[in-house]
């Protein structure tokens, strides 16, 4: 599997960014109903015209951020700190229109500052740091005085906007700041399951590459053996049972040379691609008479519906081995005995593979990469891996769960393709 590059000094689209353009929808709504009160309910004169074009500003900047959270490309740590930085410097013409630094609302500066130290890189937090600081320097010199109306009590004024202020600032701070922490775990959880993936690729391609070596070893040894029965067939061809046991001995020699040539062949391919579309009822009644001839003693009990259209699926010589190595696994810990049942809805098709076994080891329960319940006839516990590793590769899943009555019960779903034409 390819993963995507993803740098952490990127801001997901999904998260900080869109949690700030609904800030600043709720700080345009606050700022024209703070205009609206003081100027008609509280009668205090102020540039109206001039603090509504940067409240007019600052909408066209939340219209530009909408547009550019439809776009696909990441959003970087310095797109989100101009972003900041436009919202500070939109504050600060505000403040300057309204008393400067004596306006309540001064203290706003913070929540800049608090948004770069919990989102953004270091150097990010204390230039929003230093430009705050500066912003607020300047007010105190630079600014347009409130014009109050006769008989204000200027000082009652300010108290109720700090206690204003204090409440406006408490809600946007734990409003935001818990959005943030929330994008920031859904990252981190995105990045622990990169490295999951990473990791069981890892082990894939391992066993990829002592597959490979195994198969080039053992072509040899089995070349060998077959050389070895045919000789001894023809030196012994009265002896009609040894003759018997060396031609089932040659014959599961040739399965082996079968299996290491299609081996080194879906090696060479390995990709999904190289299957092809094909209905459900074709694909897996093809693929039970090949297990059958395998193992013809295994007794089969296959139940799917007859819906019709019939889906399709993407069949391809991975995914048919991994099925195969379910249905021996079942019928190795069933005593030959294995039921199949097959159904699908809209998007997926599931095949459940059922023994009367001893079922699954807390271990395979629980999720362990490599069990075994054959390890007295020398399993290693690869298959049932390799199988999900290939189901997976696929697009789909694989459970283990315990059957009701005793046994094993092995639930895998594949995505569809769809219908076929008739």
């Amino acid at each position: 599997m390819i993963i995507p590059a993803q740098s952490l000094s990127t801001v997901p689209v999904e998260g900080m960014l869109r949690n700030l353009f609904m800030l600043r929808l709720y700080a345009i709504a606050g700022q024209l109903l703070a205009l609206a009160v003081v100027y008609y309910g509280l009668d205090i004169a102020l540039p109206i015209t001039a603090m509504l074009t940067v409240i007019g500003m600052l909408t066209l900047l939340n219209i530009a951020t909408w547009l550019r959270l439809a776009q696909p490309w990441p959003v970087t740590a310095l797109e989100f700190f101009i972003q900041l930085v436009a919202d500070m410097a939109a504050l600060t013409l505000l403040l300057y229109y309204s008393g400067g630094a004596s306006n309540p609302f001064v203290s706003l500066y913070l929540l800049p500052i608090i948004i770069a130290a919990t989102t953004l890189p270091v150097a990010f937090a204390w230039a929003m740091t230093v430009l705050s600081i500066s912003a607020y320097s300047l007010l105190t010199q630079l600014f347009v005085p409130l014009s109050l109306p006769p008989g204000a009590v200027e000082f009652s004024l300010h108290l109720a906007g700090m206690w204003l202020n204090f409440i406006v600032s408490a809600l946007l701070i734990a409003y935001f700041i818990g959005r943030m922490a929330n994008s920031i775990r859904q990252r981190d959880l995105a990045l622990a399951r990169i490295r999951e993936t990473r990791l069981h690729d890892e082990q894939i391609v391992a066993l990829g590459s002592l597959a490979a070596g195994a198969a080039h070893e053992l072509s040899t040894p089995l070349a060998t053996m077959n050389i070895v029965a045919s000789e001894l067939q023809h030196d012994y061809p009265d002896d009609a049972e040894l003759t018997q046991s060396l031609q089932i001995l040659r014959n599961q020699v040739a399965a082996c040379k079968t299996i290491l040539t299609r081996l080194t062949s879906v090696g060479e391919s390995g990709r999904t691609e190289s299957g092809s579309a094909v209905s459900v009822d074709l694909w897996l009644g093809k693929l039970l008479e090949q297990w059958q001839l395998m193992r013809p003693q295994v007794q089969v009990t296959a139940r799917w519906p007859g819906k019709s259209p019939t889906p399709a699926v993407m069949a391809e010589d991975s995914l048919n081995q991994a099925l195969l190595n379910l249905c021996n696994n079942a019928a190795d810990a069933g005593s030959n005995q294995v039921e199949i049942e097959v159904d699908w809805d809209e998007q997926a098709l599931q095949i459940d593979i059922l023994d009367r076994g001893t079922g699954f080891s807390e271990d395979a329960l629980s999720g362990a990469v490599f069990f075994t319940t054959k390890r007295e006839q020398g399993g290693f516990g690869i298959g049932l891996f390799l199988a999900n590793a290939s189901i997976e590769r696929h697009g789909g899943s694989v459970a283990l769960l315990s059957r009701e009555g005793g046994g094993a019960h092995v639930a895998v779903r594949l995505p569809l393709l769809g219908k076929l034409p008739a």
